[in-house]
């Protein structure tokens, strides 16, 4: 058995996480802390918040008598709006409070993009035009190339997290341009897993979404590699083993 752990800010698309231990479908276990939001705000004071040291220890040490072996703070904004350097601050302090390796969803992304080999993206963003701007100077710092940004303007998690079918595919179509080769969607309080594989059909191309690069972050943390077509192209870059 594999245990993966995640602290995951506050209560909005944390059900993502059970559904994607299920699309596994094998011998890996999905252990999720609630970390204490703050205030409930896409604006970058609030986001680095969100993610500060204090609220990220309080449930390292629940993760730590659960027995994982790695942990990543699932939560894009949170990281992100550190830069680029102090994302990895934050990663290495995480690490070394937990006594394991570490990393968050900001560098989960630029981990899958070299993983499927891709380099041009378009982002397709629920926060506020600076904070979105602010992911893509994130992806361009770690090599990607970002066509274009589209911003949907939401201002909470908790708006983004009672999102349906309806209002992800209308940002996924209305982010996407003929020559990005993926499409991001970095919010971890949207509701995206059940709809990564309509997604790609739809889109013709990968789609990268928070938790599902999350949790393939935290995989690739403890050297486990799965075929899980469900979870979308991300997922399928291992051959599917015959037993």
């Amino acid at each position: 058995m594999t245990a993966l752990g995640f602290l995951y800010p506050g209560h909005s698309a944390e059900d993502d996480y059970p559904r994607i231990e299920q699309l596994l479908g094998s011998d890996i276990r999905v252990d999720l802390v609630h970390t204490d939001i703050g205030e409930d705000a896409y604006r970058v004071d609030a986001l680095r918040g969100t993610g500060s040291p204090e609220r990220l220890a309080a449930g390292l040490e629940e993760l730590r008598l659960a027995g994982v072996e790695a942990v990543v703070w699932a939560c894009a904004g949170g990281s992100f709006v550190l830069g680029w350097d102090g994302a990895h601050e934050q990663v290495r302090g995480i690490a070394l409070a937990a006594g394991m390796p570490a990393s968050s969803t900001s560098f989960a992304f630029v981990h899958a993009l070299q993983e499927i080999e891709v380099r041009r993206v378009a982002v397709a963003a629920t926060y506020p035009d600076d904070v979105a701007r602010l992911f893509a100077d994130f992806l361009r710092a770690g090599g990607a190339e970002v066509t274009g940004v589209h911003s949907s303007g939401t201002v909470t998690a908790a708006e983004a997290g009672a999102w349906g079918e309806r209002e992800l595919f209308a940002l996924a179509r209305a982010a996407d341009s003929p020559d990005a080769q993926a499409l991001l969607l970095p919010d971890t309080a949207l509701h995206t897993v059940a709809h990564i594989p309509a997604l790609e059909k739809d889109l013709g191309k990968p789609v990268l979404t928070a938790n599902q690069v999350t949790v393939w972050e935290c995989l690739r943390l403890t050297d486990r590699r799965v075929n899980a077509p469900e979870l979308g192209a991300l997922f399928t870059r291992e051959p599917v083993v015959q037993v």
